[in-house]
């Protein structure tokens, strides 16, 4: 229903932190923005050159609007590079998404758009490295921002997760330690050329770069740090599922229909000063599904779901409800406010039927996004992490991703 949108629209700001690396936050009226791989699951796309990939959203206005795409190649560090487009591009850009189509028989009229990679149009990339896919409207006014990266196999790495041996917090990080193994690429000046970028839980506000290698073994770089490249364990992420509108699934306590269904999940306590709770997740993802439709795209409802935390902020703390639904962004859009009369931290967000992971980040003042402070720091917690290598040789104009890595906490040793 549109009028639903309009309240949302009155409730909350759209004013709000700005999204970190230049990404821009999208509106209030696209929802559900996926970009996927090689999986079922919304997620960071790291793709190998010549594989595809999806980008798909709704815009609630359900008005069959136009929207463009341009893309930009970056360097390491997402500034943009000096290639030209038809260097890193195989066709064009600044092309109409032809493919859309409306919701069918859902309360909250959508029309869902999908671009596929490659395309008609752009029928691939020739480059490796960052990228920025850019949506305008009609009007050429930006939308949204998102990031993918294209990976050409020219080295292996080999990624191992550790407990911290700094005993001041070896019950509440993780540390990263990788070993680069080149293939037939010669690698010169590795210490210039050579960087590297550990992300946890494919969430690019929770990085560490710029590490050198610490030695060399032959062709192998050598990455052993400790305190350099520890993670803040975090804990794992909260869950619900929505795929049943009518009937309260996993994480809702309970439900009502009005112009459109309304979630209500379970309130939710604190956890930092709590025993460890191993809880499986899918590492701050979401997948939308609905259960008994057809095509979850286009037959899925838009739910209204209340969230409600048992905390009460300090002076100048803000609280936000977490995860890749919204690009990990704290954002007036999903940030909790505190209500005297229920002495509960709450808000209400549109979110189309599925499986979400959520969690909740504390911000005091205009300081760092801290997960622990609420949810707890765990060495035990299960994390992913990605290693990502890029090379920019003598002569190049460009940063190329040149191979990566995964590892898991679930294999996480002491020594």
């Amino acid at each position: 229903m549109y009028r639903v949108y309009l309240l949302i629209l009155c409730c909350f700001s759209l004013s709000g932190l700005q999204a970190q690396n230049l990404e821009k936050t999208e509106p209030l009226y696209i929802k559900s923005i996926q970009f996927q791989g090689g999986s079922q699951q919304a997620q960071l796309p790291i793709v190998k050159l010549g594989e595809s990939m999806s980008l798909s959203f709704d815009d609630l206005r359900g008005t069959e609007e136009d929207f463009y795409y341009r893309i930009t190649h970056h360097n390491f560090d997402w500034s943009e590079s000096d290639l030209s487009k038809g260097e890193y591009l195989d066709g064009f850009d600044d092309v109409r998404i032809e493919q859309y189509v409306n919701s069918l028989n859902s309360l909250q009229l959508y029309s869902h758009y999908e671009v596929r990679f490659p395309n008609r149009e752009t029928r691939g990339f020739k480059k490796s490295g960052n990228y920025m896919i850019h949506l305008y409207d009609d009007n050429g006014a930006l939308v949204f921002t998102r990031k993918f990266m294209i990976v050409e196999e020219q080295v292996g790495v080999g990624v191992s997760i550790k407990r911290s041996r700094d005993l001041k917090f070896i019950d509440e990080k993780q540390t990263v330690q990788f070993t680069v193994y080149p293939y037939e690429l010669l690698l010169i000046n590795p210490n210039q050329a050579v960087k590297t970028v550990i992300i946890q839980n494919n969430n690019l506000n929770r990085v560490i770069d710029h590490l050198k290698p610490q030695y060399t073994m032959g062709q192998d770089l050598i990455y052993r740090y400790d305190k350099e490249a520890s993670f803040w364990a975090g804990n794992e992420f909260l869950n619900f599922d929505s795929k049943e509108a009518r009937v309260a699934n996993v994480g809702i306590r309970r439900i009502e229909l009005n112009e459109v269904f309304e979630h209500f999940l379970y309130t939710q306590n604190p956890r930092a000063q709590r025993p460890y709770t191993f809880n499986p997740d899918i590492n701050g993802n979401f997948v939308i599904r609905a259960l008994g439709a057809n095509d979850s795209r286009i037959e899925a409802e838009y739910i209204l779901t209340h969230f409600s935390l048992r905390y009460e902020p300090q002076e100048n703390e803000r609280v936000f409800v977490y995860g890749n639904f919204n690009n990990y962004a704290a954002h007036s859009n999903n940030e909790l406010f505190y209500n005297p009369d229920s002495g509960l931290m709450e808000t209400i967000l549109f979110l189309k039927q599925g499986f979400y992971n959520y969690t909740f980040a504390s911000q005091i003042e205009n300081g760092p996004l801290d997960l622990g402070r609420i949810n707890g720091n765990y060495w035990e917690t299960e994390n992913e992490y990605a290693v990502l290598v890029y090379y920019k040789g003598p002569g190049e104009r460009y940063d190329r991703l040149i191979g990566w890595g995964r590892g898991n906490s679930t294999s996480i040793t002491n020594n």
